[in-house]
Protein backbone atom coordinates (compact mmCIF):
# COMPACT_ATOMS: atom_id res chain seq x y z
CA UNK A 1 0.00 0.00 0.00
CA UNK A 2 1.62 3.34 -1.23
CA UNK A 3 0.49 7.00 -0.80
CA UNK A 4 -0.88 8.30 -4.38
CA UNK A 5 -1.04 12.24 -3.59
CA UNK A 6 2.31 13.17 -4.84
CA UNK A 7 3.50 15.62 -7.61
CA UNK A 8 4.56 13.79 -9.92
CA UNK A 9 7.17 15.87 -11.77
CA UNK A 10 9.06 16.21 -8.44
CA UNK A 11 8.93 11.76 -7.76
CA UNK A 12 10.14 11.67 -11.31
CA UNK A 13 12.98 13.51 -10.87
CA UNK A 14 13.94 11.67 -7.36
CA UNK A 15 13.24 8.23 -9.32
CA UNK A 16 15.33 9.03 -12.29
CA UNK A 17 18.17 9.98 -9.61
CA UNK A 18 17.67 6.68 -7.54
CA UNK A 19 16.77 4.21 -10.65
CA UNK A 20 19.57 1.28 -11.01
CA UNK A 21 19.51 -1.80 -13.08
CA UNK A 22 17.61 -4.85 -12.72
CA UNK A 23 20.74 -6.68 -11.34
CA UNK A 24 21.74 -7.76 -8.23
CA UNK A 25 21.86 -5.75 -5.38
CA UNK A 26 25.00 -6.55 -4.15
CA UNK A 27 25.23 -4.86 -1.06
CA UNK A 28 25.97 -7.57 1.63
CA UNK A 29 27.04 -6.44 4.88
CA UNK A 30 25.41 -4.94 7.48
CA UNK A 31 25.09 -1.30 7.93
CA UNK A 32 27.01 0.23 11.21
CA UNK A 33 25.42 -1.14 14.40
CA UNK A 34 22.19 0.84 15.62
CA UNK A 35 23.00 2.89 18.19
CA UNK A 36 20.78 4.14 21.01
CA UNK A 37 17.73 5.94 19.51
CA UNK A 38 16.95 8.81 22.01
CA UNK A 39 15.37 11.08 19.57
CA UNK A 40 11.82 12.82 21.31
CA UNK A 41 8.80 10.12 20.60
CA UNK A 42 11.28 7.47 19.51
CA UNK A 43 9.77 4.04 20.53
CA UNK A 44 12.41 1.93 22.50
CA UNK A 45 10.91 -1.45 22.34
CA UNK A 46 8.89 -1.23 18.56
CA UNK A 47 10.76 -1.75 15.42
CA UNK A 48 11.63 1.52 13.56
CA UNK A 49 13.87 2.73 10.56
CA UNK A 50 17.47 3.85 11.34
CA UNK A 51 15.91 7.32 9.61
CA UNK A 52 14.00 8.43 6.78
CA UNK A 53 10.16 7.15 5.90
CA UNK A 54 9.07 3.83 6.60
CA UNK A 55 5.41 2.34 6.08
CA UNK A 56 3.75 -0.86 5.79
CA UNK A 57 5.66 -4.24 6.49
CA UNK A 58 6.57 -6.17 3.73
CA UNK A 59 8.38 -9.88 2.52
CA UNK A 60 8.29 -10.91 6.13
CA UNK A 61 9.91 -14.64 5.88
CA UNK A 62 11.21 -17.34 8.64
CA UNK A 63 14.26 -18.58 7.05
CA UNK A 64 17.62 -20.53 9.04
CA UNK A 65 16.84 -19.32 12.49
CA UNK A 66 16.09 -15.50 11.16
CA UNK A 67 12.67 -13.79 10.76
CA UNK A 68 13.68 -11.29 8.12
CA UNK A 69 11.04 -7.82 8.12
CA UNK A 70 11.36 -6.01 4.81
CA UNK A 71 9.60 -2.67 4.84
CA UNK A 72 8.44 -0.05 2.62
CA UNK A 73 11.28 2.54 2.63
CA UNK A 74 12.17 6.01 1.21
CA UNK A 75 15.87 6.76 2.69
CA UNK A 76 16.04 10.48 1.34
CA UNK A 77 12.96 11.80 3.50
CA UNK A 78 10.51 11.25 6.09
CA UNK A 79 7.92 11.99 3.92
CA UNK A 80 6.82 9.64 1.50
CA UNK A 81 8.80 9.04 -1.56
CA UNK A 82 10.10 6.51 -4.55
CA UNK A 83 9.63 2.71 -2.47
CA UNK A 84 12.68 0.75 -1.56
CA UNK A 85 12.33 -2.18 0.34
CA UNK A 86 13.97 -1.68 3.50
CA UNK A 87 15.42 -4.86 5.64
CA UNK A 88 15.86 -6.04 9.18
CA UNK A 89 16.51 -9.45 10.66
CA UNK A 90 15.44 -10.65 14.22
CA UNK A 91 16.23 -14.33 15.98
CA UNK A 92 13.55 -13.84 18.34
CA UNK A 93 11.02 -10.93 17.30
CA UNK A 94 11.80 -8.41 19.45
CA UNK A 95 15.79 -7.37 18.74
CA UNK A 96 16.27 -6.28 15.09
CA UNK A 97 19.44 -5.58 13.25
CA UNK A 98 19.21 -2.91 10.60
CA UNK A 99 20.09 -3.98 7.33
CA UNK A 100 21.17 -2.78 3.74
CA UNK A 101 17.96 -1.83 1.70
CA UNK A 102 17.17 -4.92 -0.26
CA UNK A 103 15.28 -3.56 -3.23
CA UNK A 104 16.01 -0.49 -5.56
CA UNK A 105 13.65 1.12 -8.05
CA UNK A 106 14.59 0.88 -11.31
CA UNK A 107 13.33 0.99 -14.87
CA UNK A 108 10.60 -0.79 -14.36
CA UNK A 109 9.58 1.49 -11.11
CA UNK A 110 8.93 1.51 -7.83
CA UNK A 111 9.12 -1.19 -5.38
CA UNK A 112 5.69 -1.67 -3.73
CA UNK A 113 4.43 -3.99 -1.42
CA UNK A 114 4.60 -7.32 -1.45
CA UNK A 115 5.55 -10.92 0.59
CA UNK A 116 8.29 -13.61 0.75
CA UNK A 117 8.51 -17.52 0.85
CA UNK A 118 11.10 -19.94 1.11
CA UNK A 119 10.61 -21.64 -2.37
CA UNK A 120 11.67 -25.33 -0.26
CA UNK A 121 11.09 -27.80 -3.39
CA UNK A 122 12.77 -24.92 -5.89
CA UNK A 123 10.44 -24.65 -8.07
CA UNK A 124 11.68 -21.61 -10.03
CA UNK A 125 14.83 -23.46 -10.39
CA UNK A 126 16.84 -20.24 -8.95
CA UNK A 127 18.31 -22.53 -6.36
CA UNK A 128 18.82 -26.03 -5.10
CA UNK A 129 17.85 -28.57 -2.51
CA UNK A 130 20.42 -28.03 -0.20
CA UNK A 131 20.18 -24.10 -1.09
CA UNK A 132 16.46 -23.10 -1.45
CA UNK A 133 16.15 -19.71 -2.47
CA UNK A 134 14.22 -17.07 -0.96
CA UNK A 135 11.63 -15.92 -3.48
CA UNK A 136 10.05 -12.18 -2.91
CA UNK A 137 6.93 -11.14 -5.12
CA UNK A 138 6.32 -7.29 -5.19
CA UNK A 139 4.66 -4.70 -6.69
CA UNK A 140 6.14 -2.59 -9.70
CA UNK A 141 4.27 0.94 -9.62
CA UNK A 142 5.75 2.71 -12.60
CA UNK A 143 5.65 6.63 -12.56
CA UNK A 144 6.01 7.06 -16.37
CA UNK A 145 3.06 5.43 -16.92
CA UNK A 146 0.92 7.80 -13.86
CA UNK A 147 2.27 10.90 -15.73
CA UNK A 148 0.86 9.97 -19.20
CA UNK A 149 -2.28 8.54 -17.64
CA UNK A 150 -2.08 5.19 -18.22
CA UNK A 151 -4.22 2.39 -16.15
CA UNK A 152 -1.28 -0.16 -16.39
CA UNK A 153 0.13 1.63 -13.77
CA UNK A 154 0.85 -1.49 -11.55
CA UNK A 155 2.38 -5.26 -12.63
CA UNK A 156 3.73 -8.28 -9.73
CA UNK A 157 7.28 -9.41 -10.19
CA UNK A 158 9.81 -11.58 -8.37
CA UNK A 159 13.23 -11.22 -7.07
CA UNK A 160 15.18 -13.97 -5.18
CA UNK A 161 18.26 -15.06 -3.29
CA UNK A 162 20.90 -17.39 -1.97
CA UNK A 163 22.28 -16.00 0.47
CA UNK A 164 19.52 -16.31 3.36
CA UNK A 165 18.64 -12.94 2.13
CA UNK A 166 21.47 -10.51 2.11
CA UNK A 167 21.40 -9.83 -1.31
CA UNK A 168 18.56 -9.76 -4.23
CA UNK A 169 18.35 -10.76 -8.35
CA UNK A 170 15.38 -9.58 -9.81
CA UNK A 171 14.39 -11.98 -12.28
CA UNK A 172 15.07 -11.21 -15.82
CA UNK A 173 11.03 -12.00 -17.23
CA UNK A 174 9.15 -9.17 -14.80
CA UNK A 175 7.08 -8.56 -14.92
CA UNK A 176 5.16 -12.16 -13.72
CA UNK A 177 1.77 -11.00 -13.52
CA UNK A 178 1.35 -7.74 -16.16
CA UNK A 179 -1.50 -5.75 -15.24
CA UNK A 180 -5.05 -6.72 -16.02
CA UNK A 181 -6.76 -3.07 -16.49
CA UNK A 182 -6.78 -2.32 -12.98
CA UNK A 183 -5.61 1.34 -11.75
CA UNK A 184 -4.83 -0.47 -8.01
CA UNK A 185 -3.54 -3.93 -8.67
CA UNK A 186 -0.61 -4.74 -6.32
CA UNK A 187 0.50 -6.22 -2.91
CA UNK A 188 0.55 -9.70 -3.70
CA UNK A 189 0.92 -12.41 -0.70
CA UNK A 190 1.87 -15.97 -1.71
CA UNK A 191 1.49 -19.25 0.46
CA UNK A 192 2.38 -22.96 -0.42
CA UNK A 193 -0.89 -24.70 -0.73
CA UNK A 194 -0.12 -28.24 0.24
CA UNK A 195 -3.40 -29.43 -0.16
CA UNK A 196 -3.46 -28.61 -4.13
CA UNK A 197 0.48 -28.75 -4.29
CA UNK A 198 0.60 -25.46 -5.62
CA UNK A 199 1.69 -21.96 -4.84
CA UNK A 200 -1.52 -19.73 -4.05
CA UNK A 201 -1.25 -15.72 -4.28
CA UNK A 202 -3.56 -13.45 -3.48
CA UNK A 203 -3.61 -9.63 -4.44
CA UNK A 204 -5.67 -6.04 -4.21
CA UNK A 205 -7.78 -4.81 -7.39
CA UNK A 206 -9.12 -2.23 -6.00
CA UNK A 207 -12.21 -3.12 -4.39
CA UNK A 208 -11.54 -6.78 -4.29
CA UNK A 209 -8.88 -8.78 -4.36
CA UNK A 210 -7.90 -11.80 -7.11
CA UNK A 211 -6.51 -15.65 -6.51
CA UNK A 212 -4.32 -16.69 -8.93
CA UNK A 213 -2.16 -20.31 -8.61
CA UNK A 214 1.24 -21.51 -9.94
CA UNK A 215 3.60 -24.51 -10.33
CA UNK A 216 6.79 -22.48 -10.34
CA UNK A 217 6.46 -18.57 -8.80
CA UNK A 218 7.45 -17.12 -12.44
CA UNK A 219 3.69 -18.02 -14.09
CA UNK A 220 0.16 -17.53 -12.90
CA UNK A 221 -3.04 -18.58 -13.24
CA UNK A 222 -6.19 -16.59 -12.44
CA UNK A 223 -8.48 -18.35 -10.86
CA UNK A 224 -11.07 -16.03 -8.84
CA UNK A 225 -12.01 -12.86 -7.24
CA UNK A 226 -13.39 -12.15 -3.78
CA UNK A 227 -15.18 -8.98 -2.33
CA UNK A 228 -17.13 -7.06 -4.55
CA UNK A 229 -20.11 -7.56 -2.72
CA UNK A 230 -18.63 -8.17 0.69
CA UNK A 231 -16.73 -6.41 3.54
CA UNK A 232 -16.47 -2.61 3.42
CA UNK A 233 -15.90 -0.47 0.28
CA UNK A 234 -15.28 2.85 1.57
CA UNK A 235 -11.72 3.06 0.35
CA UNK A 236 -8.97 1.02 -1.57
CA UNK A 237 -8.53 -2.78 -0.82
CA UNK A 238 -4.91 -3.32 0.15
CA UNK A 239 -2.40 -5.99 1.32
CA UNK A 240 -3.84 -8.96 1.62
CA UNK A 241 -3.32 -12.22 3.35
CA UNK A 242 -4.58 -15.66 2.93
CA UNK A 243 -3.87 -18.67 5.21
CA UNK A 244 -5.58 -21.40 7.48
CA UNK A 245 -5.55 -21.42 10.83
CA UNK A 246 -6.99 -24.29 13.39
CA UNK A 247 -9.63 -22.85 15.49
CA UNK A 248 -8.05 -24.01 19.16
CA UNK A 249 -9.18 -26.55 20.86
CA UNK A 250 -10.77 -28.12 17.89
CA UNK A 251 -9.90 -30.11 14.80
CA UNK A 252 -11.59 -27.41 12.94
CA UNK A 253 -9.82 -25.50 10.56
CA UNK A 254 -10.99 -22.25 9.05
CA UNK A 255 -9.29 -19.61 5.99
CA UNK A 256 -8.76 -16.09 7.47
CA UNK A 257 -8.33 -13.50 4.72
CA UNK A 258 -7.20 -9.91 6.21
CA UNK A 259 -7.39 -7.29 4.26
CA UNK A 260 -6.47 -3.61 4.68
CA UNK A 261 -8.21 -0.88 3.63
CA UNK A 262 -7.79 2.91 3.36
CA UNK A 263 -9.88 5.13 3.81
CA UNK A 264 -12.46 3.37 5.68
CA UNK A 265 -11.54 1.96 8.96
CA UNK A 266 -13.45 1.75 11.92
CA UNK A 267 -12.66 5.26 13.66
CA UNK A 268 -11.53 7.09 10.45
CA UNK A 269 -8.65 6.97 7.77
CA UNK A 270 -6.95 3.28 7.40
CA UNK A 271 -7.87 0.09 8.83
CA UNK A 272 -7.84 -4.03 8.64
CA UNK A 273 -10.46 -6.04 8.28
CA UNK A 274 -10.67 -10.06 7.76
CA UNK A 275 -13.07 -12.63 6.92
CA UNK A 276 -13.32 -15.98 8.08
CA UNK A 277 -14.57 -19.22 5.63
CA UNK A 278 -13.37 -22.01 3.06
CA UNK A 279 -10.62 -22.15 0.32
CA UNK A 280 -10.32 -25.05 -1.83
CA UNK A 281 -6.80 -23.74 -3.55
CA UNK A 282 -9.02 -21.98 -6.22
CA UNK A 283 -11.90 -19.97 -4.72
CA UNK A 284 -12.26 -18.29 -1.29
CA UNK A 285 -15.88 -18.72 0.35
CA UNK A 286 -16.68 -16.78 3.57
CA UNK A 287 -18.89 -17.63 5.87
CA UNK A 288 -20.00 -13.88 6.24
CA UNK A 289 -19.74 -11.05 3.83
CA UNK A 290 -19.77 -8.92 7.04
CA UNK A 291 -16.59 -6.48 7.79
CA UNK A 292 -14.38 -8.16 11.12
CA UNK A 293 -11.76 -5.61 12.26
CA UNK A 294 -8.55 -7.47 13.03
CA UNK A 295 -7.79 -3.57 15.63
CA UNK A 296 -10.51 -1.02 16.48
CA UNK A 297 -7.31 1.62 16.71
CA UNK A 298 -6.66 4.02 15.12
CA UNK A 299 -2.98 2.99 14.31
CA UNK A 300 -2.38 -0.51 13.06
CA UNK A 301 -2.54 -0.60 8.84
CA UNK A 302 -1.08 -2.95 6.63
CA UNK A 303 -0.21 -5.94 8.83
CA UNK A 304 -0.14 -9.11 7.47
CA UNK A 305 1.59 -12.41 8.79
CA UNK A 306 5.08 -14.28 8.58
CA UNK A 307 5.41 -16.70 5.64
CA UNK A 308 7.22 -20.28 6.47
CA UNK A 309 7.27 -20.33 10.24
CA UNK A 310 8.60 -23.85 11.15
CA UNK A 311 5.34 -26.25 11.95
CA UNK A 312 6.74 -26.95 15.45
CA UNK A 313 5.98 -23.48 16.10
CA UNK A 314 2.78 -23.67 15.55
CA UNK A 315 2.16 -19.94 15.09
CA UNK A 316 0.79 -17.16 12.67
CA UNK A 317 2.41 -14.15 13.55
CA UNK A 318 1.14 -10.98 12.59
CA UNK A 319 2.59 -7.16 12.30
CA UNK A 320 1.16 -3.97 11.20
CA UNK A 321 2.57 -0.37 10.36
CA UNK A 322 1.74 2.12 13.73
CA UNK A 323 0.02 4.84 11.98
CA UNK A 324 -2.95 6.40 9.67
CA UNK A 325 -2.61 7.64 6.03
CA UNK A 326 -5.07 10.42 7.18
CA UNK A 327 -1.65 12.31 9.32
CA UNK A 328 1.31 9.55 8.72
CA UNK A 329 3.31 12.12 6.74
CA UNK A 330 3.15 15.02 9.47
CA UNK A 331 3.06 13.47 12.65
CA UNK A 332 6.06 15.45 15.01
CA UNK A 333 9.04 13.37 13.92
CA UNK A 334 12.39 14.53 12.41
CA UNK A 335 14.74 11.77 12.04
CA UNK A 336 12.53 8.98 11.30
CA UNK A 337 9.49 8.03 10.41
CA UNK A 338 6.72 5.64 11.72
CA UNK A 339 6.92 2.15 13.78
CA UNK A 340 5.56 -1.11 13.77
CA UNK A 341 3.14 -2.47 16.09
CA UNK A 342 4.35 -5.37 18.45
CA UNK A 343 4.47 -8.95 16.95
CA UNK A 344 0.84 -11.05 17.61
CA UNK A 345 0.23 -14.14 17.43
CA UNK A 346 -3.05 -14.72 15.78
CA UNK A 347 -5.69 -17.67 17.20
CA UNK A 348 -9.13 -18.45 16.21
CA UNK A 349 -11.59 -19.27 18.78
CA UNK A 350 -15.35 -20.06 19.42
CA UNK A 351 -17.27 -17.86 21.78
CA UNK A 352 -20.87 -17.81 21.77
CA UNK A 353 -21.39 -19.74 18.07
CA UNK A 354 -19.12 -16.96 16.69
CA UNK A 355 -15.37 -17.00 15.51
CA UNK A 356 -13.16 -14.38 17.10
CA UNK A 357 -9.33 -13.90 15.08
CA UNK A 358 -7.51 -13.12 18.72
CA UNK A 359 -4.58 -11.16 18.65
CA UNK A 360 -1.43 -11.31 21.61
CA UNK A 361 1.52 -10.32 22.02
CA UNK A 362 4.03 -12.68 21.35
CA UNK A 363 5.74 -14.99 24.25
CA UNK A 364 9.03 -13.24 23.09
CA UNK A 365 7.96 -9.93 24.94
CA UNK A 366 9.06 -11.63 27.99
CA UNK A 367 12.32 -11.25 26.65
CA UNK A 368 12.46 -7.90 27.12
CA UNK A 369 9.97 -7.29 30.01
CA UNK A 370 12.25 -6.48 33.28
CA UNK A 371 10.92 -8.32 36.04
CA UNK A 372 13.16 -6.64 38.34
CA UNK A 373 10.90 -2.91 38.21
CA UNK A 374 7.62 -4.97 38.68
CA UNK A 375 5.02 -3.36 40.73
CA UNK A 376 2.06 -5.59 42.12
CA UNK A 377 -0.75 -4.55 43.44
CA UNK A 378 -2.34 -7.58 45.14
CA UNK A 379 -4.84 -6.07 47.72
CA UNK A 380 -8.12 -5.89 46.22
CA UNK A 381 -9.13 -2.22 45.93
CA UNK A 382 -12.78 -0.80 45.15
CA UNK A 383 -12.68 1.86 42.98
CA UNK A 384 -15.39 4.58 43.25
CA UNK A 385 -14.31 7.59 41.44
CA UNK A 386 -11.12 8.22 40.64
CA UNK A 387 -7.77 6.97 42.66
CA UNK A 388 -4.15 7.05 41.43
CA UNK A 389 -2.23 3.96 41.57
CA UNK A 390 1.61 3.43 43.53
CA UNK A 391 3.98 3.10 40.34
CA UNK A 392 6.78 3.20 42.22
CA UNK A 393 9.84 4.27 40.00
CA UNK A 394 7.77 2.67 36.93
CA UNK A 395 9.13 4.39 33.68
CA UNK A 396 4.92 4.48 32.01
CA UNK A 397 6.41 5.36 28.79
CA UNK A 398 8.17 2.26 28.50
CA UNK A 399 5.93 0.24 30.28
CA UNK A 400 3.71 -3.36 30.49
CA UNK A 401 0.93 -2.67 32.50
CA UNK A 402 -1.72 -5.92 33.44
CA UNK A 403 -4.92 -4.94 35.44
CA UNK A 404 -8.27 -7.02 36.12
CA UNK A 405 -11.44 -5.71 37.39
CA UNK A 406 -14.30 -7.21 38.79
CA UNK A 407 -18.10 -6.39 38.56
CA UNK A 408 -19.98 -5.66 41.19
CA UNK A 409 -24.03 -6.67 41.07
CA UNK A 410 -24.51 -3.16 38.45
CA UNK A 411 -22.32 -2.43 35.57
CA UNK A 412 -20.37 1.12 36.43
CA UNK A 413 -22.02 3.97 34.04
CA UNK A 414 -17.98 3.96 32.71
CA UNK A 415 -14.81 3.04 33.92
CA UNK A 416 -11.21 2.94 32.86
CA UNK A 417 -7.63 3.76 33.46
CA UNK A 418 -5.83 6.93 32.28
CA UNK A 419 -2.32 7.98 31.73
CA UNK A 420 -1.05 11.45 32.44
CA UNK A 421 1.70 13.82 32.75
CA UNK A 422 2.42 16.95 34.69
CA UNK A 423 0.88 19.26 32.16
CA UNK A 424 -1.94 17.43 32.40
CA UNK A 425 -2.03 15.71 29.14
CA UNK A 426 -3.03 12.09 28.78
CA UNK A 427 -5.12 9.34 27.21
CA UNK A 428 -7.41 7.34 28.23
CA UNK A 429 -9.01 4.24 28.05
CA UNK A 430 -12.59 3.61 29.72
CA UNK A 431 -15.25 1.41 29.18
CA UNK A 432 -19.10 2.89 28.56
CA UNK A 433 -21.86 0.37 29.97
CA UNK A 434 -24.53 2.00 28.21
CA UNK A 435 -22.75 2.29 24.58
CA UNK A 436 -21.34 -0.83 25.46
CA UNK A 437 -17.82 -0.20 23.89
CA UNK A 438 -14.14 0.87 24.84
CA UNK A 439 -12.84 4.13 24.08
CA UNK A 440 -9.37 5.56 23.37
CA UNK A 441 -9.73 9.27 23.95
CA UNK A 442 -6.49 11.13 23.04
CA UNK A 443 -8.22 14.49 23.03
CA UNK A 444 -5.99 15.88 25.58
CA UNK A 445 -2.75 13.41 24.81
CA UNK A 446 -0.59 16.66 23.75
CA UNK A 447 0.74 17.87 20.49
CA UNK A 448 -2.23 17.60 18.03
CA UNK A 449 -1.42 20.71 15.94
CA UNK A 450 -0.26 18.54 12.86
CA UNK A 451 -3.30 17.39 11.57
CA UNK A 452 -6.88 18.01 12.06
CA UNK A 453 -7.41 14.55 11.71
CA UNK A 454 -5.83 13.20 14.54
CA UNK A 455 -7.31 14.56 17.72
CA UNK A 456 -10.42 12.28 18.19
CA UNK A 457 -11.66 9.50 20.67
CA UNK A 458 -11.68 5.93 18.67
CA UNK A 459 -14.56 3.59 19.40
CA UNK A 460 -14.96 -0.15 20.00
CA UNK A 461 -17.98 -2.56 20.59
CA UNK A 462 -17.56 -4.95 22.95
CA UNK A 463 -19.95 -6.77 25.69
CA UNK A 464 -18.15 -7.43 29.05
CA UNK A 465 -19.03 -10.26 31.11
CA UNK A 466 -18.47 -9.90 35.58
CA UNK A 467 -14.66 -9.66 35.00
CA UNK A 468 -12.21 -7.88 32.07
CA UNK A 469 -8.73 -8.47 32.06
CA UNK A 470 -6.60 -5.34 30.41
CA UNK A 471 -2.60 -5.66 29.18
CA UNK A 472 -1.58 -2.25 28.22
CA UNK A 473 2.21 -1.70 26.33
CA UNK A 474 3.05 1.81 26.49
CA UNK A 475 6.25 2.67 24.42
CA UNK A 476 7.21 6.32 24.30
CA UNK A 477 4.58 7.65 22.03
CA UNK A 478 1.97 4.75 21.43
CA UNK A 479 -0.54 2.44 23.42
CA UNK A 480 -1.55 -0.97 22.56
CA UNK A 481 -4.56 -2.20 24.14
CA UNK A 482 -5.34 -5.78 24.47
CA UNK A 483 -8.68 -6.91 26.23
CA UNK A 484 -9.62 -10.11 27.53
CA UNK A 485 -6.15 -12.20 25.99
CA UNK A 486 -6.50 -10.44 22.91
CA UNK A 487 -10.82 -10.66 22.18
CA UNK A 488 -10.14 -6.88 21.23
CA UNK A 489 -7.33 -4.76 20.48
CA UNK A 490 -7.00 -1.33 19.88
CA UNK A 491 -3.76 0.71 18.48
CA UNK A 492 -2.98 4.28 19.31
CA UNK A 493 -0.33 6.90 18.78
CA UNK A 494 0.27 10.43 20.64
CA UNK A 495 2.51 12.92 20.86
CA UNK A 496 2.79 13.87 24.63
CA UNK A 497 5.10 16.99 26.08
CA UNK A 498 6.59 15.16 28.48
CA UNK A 499 6.60 11.71 30.04
CA UNK A 500 3.45 10.25 31.36
CA UNK A 501 4.15 10.08 35.42
CA UNK A 502 0.47 9.15 36.77
CA UNK A 503 -1.49 5.91 36.46
CA UNK A 504 -5.29 6.31 37.49
CA UNK A 505 -8.37 4.21 37.83
CA UNK A 506 -11.75 5.41 37.67
CA UNK A 507 -15.19 4.45 37.86
CA UNK A 508 -18.16 6.91 37.39
CA UNK A 509 -21.52 5.44 39.20
CA UNK A 510 -21.21 2.02 40.58
CA UNK A 511 -17.89 0.71 41.89
CA UNK A 512 -15.72 -2.34 40.47
CA UNK A 513 -12.99 -3.77 42.05
CA UNK A 514 -9.85 -3.58 41.13
CA UNK A 515 -8.45 -7.98 42.03
CA UNK A 516 -4.89 -7.04 40.96
CA UNK A 517 -2.30 -5.48 38.78
CA UNK A 518 0.97 -6.05 37.55
CA UNK A 519 3.33 -3.19 36.00
CA UNK A 520 6.79 -3.63 34.58
CA UNK A 521 9.06 -1.54 33.01
CA UNK A 522 10.46 -3.08 28.78
CA UNK A 523 14.05 -2.66 28.07
CA UNK A 524 15.28 -1.02 25.30
CA UNK A 525 15.74 -3.18 21.66
CA UNK A 526 18.31 -0.88 21.17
Amino acid sequence: MNHKNFNILAMLLLFFAVACSSGPTKMTEPVEEAKPFTEKYRPQFHFSPDSAWMNDPNGMVYFDGEYHLFYQYYPDSTVWGPMHWGHAISTDLVHWQHMPIALYPDSLGFIFSGSAVVDWNNTTGFGSAENPPLVAIFTYHDPKIVETGGVDVESQAIAYSLDKGRSWTKYEGNPVIPNDGNRDFRDPNVIWNEEIQQWNLVLSAHDHVQIYTSDDLKSWKHESDFGIDAGTHDGVWECPDLFPLQVEGTEETKWVLIVNINPGGPNGGSGTQYFLGDFDGHEFTADSKETKWVDWGRDNYAGVTWSDVPKEDGRRIFLGWMSNWAYANVVPTDEWRSAMTLPRKLSLVKKNDQYVLKSTPVKETELITDNSTTVNIDEALKISGVKELDTQELTLNQSRLSLEFEMGEMLPESFGILLENELGENVTLSYSASAEQFQFDRTQSGDMSFSDKFSGISVAPYKIGTTVKLEIFVDAASAEVFVDGGDLVMTEIFFNSQPFSKLKVFAEGQPLTLTNAKFANINSIW
